[in-house]
């Protein structure tokens, strides 16, 4: 038996070159006589373009081509859902960074001193940055149909239904950033017949490469797009950052491209962020806590262009009562275009901002009530078979309280054994007279894949074939790896269906159809789909192949362990049947249908599965200092089936450190004028092996009846209910409300009079 198939605990098999510095990400990519391109971006929020002058560009040495949007050769408008945004600005810019032009040269210093001699004329504008201002009546139109860009209304129930307990609440969440530690990059190099080449960091080549032909104006099969090693994703790279520059600078100039942003502007214009949110909730319950109605507003600010926030206002608005059972529903979220940087998709997809918000409500009514947290989350926990605000039913079994009883069951931490590891003490602040410790928990849910009636297609193919006398498998898709584990995954399930040691996941690219994107917790799923069908049918193939040889037989041949059994006798070795005629298969994989949300009542549904976690929290606080540090992070997911132990225990010890640095640090800053104010990792201060607790792992494997093996999503999860499980920690430990993350240290300080 293979110690390397389905639920084996194996290390990554990309960790060894990653570790030693040799794996290739796109940064690191070079080809001979390539030139270097170079971003132009805007200084302002909001401006009109008046004017363009590229002469003094032009005339450097080295220069070899400055382009505008007068040189886009397709179509001037691009994006994910809505194209909606220029590939070069035209006649105006609506966010600090957006790409005004683009220069390649024959060095980097060159191509930026260029950069910097593109003359722009603008006109300022007075940028609308909040969302209040974008969303009145007398509001400057940003794009043709206004500034709310979509509004979601969920109705269920009578939503005029009130309860004995009414609990009030207002929230707030602060911009996050995906951080990756790889900024975008990638290398453009044209084919010499007028099509293009690109190597690139993404996670969904296919919808790169249709968006990067439709601005190129070249039909989809001239552009062949190549996954380049990724340093990070987290949702960033699902849109086009400099994909299409470099495409349309390698076409000019007949050489390649290679562009890679510096960190400033990765941040500024480079890729959108997690939306931040302002939500309003109330919740209505009986004497004993239990729901009856939930009444939400929230809204989200988009930015400047659409990116996926039509489908993250919707994500987040069926998810905005939690994993718990209500009757009555009046929920409603609004996305506005505003002069700020574009927001879109990040990891927990609009989840992880209304989980702020709800579990500090369930919280805050188990305190009206005189509960215990728990038990009142017990209470409304959504039985099996519950049914969302939208009107659809959960499939398969829901995990809350499962998840929510082995939390409570493992025992808490001791004190800390070395002052020094007190908040604050490290560096002499204090002696640890101001800690005190709170315990917090959350609960969270997500839909996995995608909703709303998307076609969520994914292909593999898998041959088998006989090299150097032994048979190995080859599976070819375009699945993204992003850092996720999905190499891995596809090995083990062609080990697994197929019997076969040594399995190949050759390099992902736009030559065979699509993967769909590494977003949505929905690739293991979607993309083992596909390869355990791809395997099924070569192994059938295979039985077909080797009943010929063997003629008829009464007992049903079998394929395993590298051999062709009839009963419990091996007839004949799988490489006698492979031979020299490789036998090949490609399958698409499905989940079952979507549809979309009623435009008026919010009902229907949307999600093709669901995936359920929780957290508890416990905190260290210095409430003289206001420092806190997480002394324990503990993580209880359904995970459905597990993969590969070592793999999944890397997702939920990554997602819940993400949700420490949003609870704790994480706020990329904006100016009053829209300009992005975190330049760099030393004011975006993400967690760092000092700050990231211990996060000790429960696990459970239900599954979800519809999926292979039971497969639920992995990855967005941790990220859901981390940040409010240490939100609650922080409130039990000081006392104070906390209503926004990422909280301050001026929050958690515990005044004189607040002691008394």
């Amino acid at each position: 038996m293979s110690t390397g198939r389905f639920g084996a605990r194996l290390p990554r098999s990309d960790g060894p070159a990653k570790v030693a510095g040799e794996f290739l990400y796109s940064s690191d990519l070079h080809v001979p006589g390539m030139l270097h391109g170079v971003t132009v971006r805007s200084p302002h929020a909001s401006a009109l373009v008046r004017a363009i002058d590229t002469r003094a560009a032009c005339a450097l040495p080295g220069v070899r081509a400055v382009l505008t949007h007068e040189d886009v050769p397709g179509d001037k408008l691009v994006g994910t859902i809505i194209p909606d945004q220029p590939v070069l600005a035209i006649d105006r810019v609506r966010h600090h960074g957006e790409p005004v032009a683009i220069v390649a040269a024959e060095d980097p210093v060159t191509a930026r001193r260029a950069a910097a001699l593109v003359a722009v004329a603008y006109e300022r504008l007075e940028p609308l940055v909040s969302v209040p201002r974008a969303l009145a009546d007398d509001a400057p139109a940003l794009h043709p149909g206004g500034n709310c860009l979509r509004s979601v209304p969920i109705l269920r129930g009578d939503p005029q239904a009130s309860g004995d307990v009414v609990i009030r609440g207002r929230y707030e969440v602060g911009i996050q950033d995906q951080a990756f530690l790889g900024p975008e990059s990638g290398l453009a190099i044209p084919d010499g017949e007028g099509g293009v080449k690109l190597h690139v960091a993404t996670q969904w080549l296919h919808v790169d490469r249709d968006q990067i032909a439709a601005g190129l104006g070249l039909p989809s099969e001239r552009v062949h797009v190549v996954l380049a090693g990724v340093g990070g994703a987290f949702g960033a790279r699902e849109d086009l950052s400099m994909q299409l520059h470099a495409c349309m600078l390698a076409l000019h100039c007949g050489a390649p491209v290679k562009m890679a942003y510096r960190r400033e502007e990765s941040f500024a214009g480079g890729h959108v962020h997690r939306h931040p949110a302002w939500m309003e909730y109330e919740h209505h319950a009986d004497h004993d806590g239990r729901l009856i109605a939930v009444h939400a507003r929230i809204w989200l600010d988009g930015g400047a262009y659409a990116s996926t926030s039509p489908a993250v206002i919707a994500n987040a608005t069926t998810l905005a009562v939690g994993p718990y059972a209500v009757d009555n529903a009046d929920l409603l979220g609004i996305v506005a275009y505003t002069n700020n940087t574009p927001s879109g998709a990040m990891r927990g997809f609009g989840a992880v901002q209304v989980a702020v918000a709800y579990e500090a409500q369930m919280d805050r009514l188990a305190a009206a009530v005189g509960r215990d947290p728990l038990a009142v989350r017990r209470l409304n926990a959504l039985p099996q078979g519950g049914t969302l605000p939208t009107g659809q039913a959960v499939r398969g079994p829901v995990a809350t309280v499962a998840l929510l009883d082995a939390l409570e069951a493992r025992a808490l931490p001791g004190p800390v054994a070395d002052v020094r590891d007190l908040p604050g003490s490290s560096f002499g602040a204090t002696l640890g007279e101001g800690v005190r410790r709170g315990v917090g928990y959350a609960a969270g849910f997500k839909n996995i894949a995608f909703s709303e009636g998307v076609d969520d297609p994914a292909t593999a193919r898998v041959r088998l074939l006989v090299r150097e006398g032994r048979v190995l498998a080859e599976v070819s898709t375009a699945a993204a790896e992003v850092g996720q584990g999905v190499l891995g995954v596809q090995e083990q399930i062609a080990r697994t269906e197929l019997g076969v040691e040594e399995v190949t996941v050759l390099p992902a690219d736009t030559a065979i159809a699509s993967a769909g994107s590494a977003s949505a917790s929905r690739l293991t799923w979607m993309i083992g789909g596909a390869v355990k069908l791809a395997c099924a049918a070569v192994q059938t193939a295979v039985l077909e192949r080797a009943a010929a040889v063997l003629g008829d037989r009464e007992t049903a041949l079998t394929l395993r362990n590298g051999a062709i059994w009839s009963g419990g006798d091996r007839v004949l070795e799988l490489v006698a049947v492979v031979g020299g005629e490789p036998i090949a298969c490609t399958r698409t994989y499905r989940h079952g249908l979507t549809e979309a949300l009623d435009p008026e009542t919010g009902q229907g549904d949307s999600h093709a599965g669901f995936a359920f976690v929780a957290h508890r929290a416990v905190v260290d606080v210095d409430v003289e200092l206001g420092l806190a540090r997480v002394v324990e992070l503990t993580c209880a997911q359904d995970v459905g089936k597990v993969v590969n132990p070592m793999a999944l225990e890397g997702q939920l010890e990554g997602g819940s450190i993400q949700g420490l640095g949003l609870a704790l640090s994480e706020e990329l800053l904006l100016g009053e004028d829209g300009l992005v104010q975190t330049r760099s990792f030393g004011s975006y201060r993400i967690p760092t092996i000092v700050d990231a607790a211990p996060v000790p792992s429960i696990v459970l494997e239900l599954g979800d009846p519809a999926t292979p093996y039971g497969l639920r999503g992995v990855g967005e999860l941790p990220s859901i209910s981390s940040t409010p499980a240490i939100l609650a920690a922080l409130r039990a430990a000081t006392g104070h409300a906390l209503t926004r993350a990422p909280v301050r240290p001026e929050d958690l300080v515990v005044h004189e009079e607040e002691a008394r």
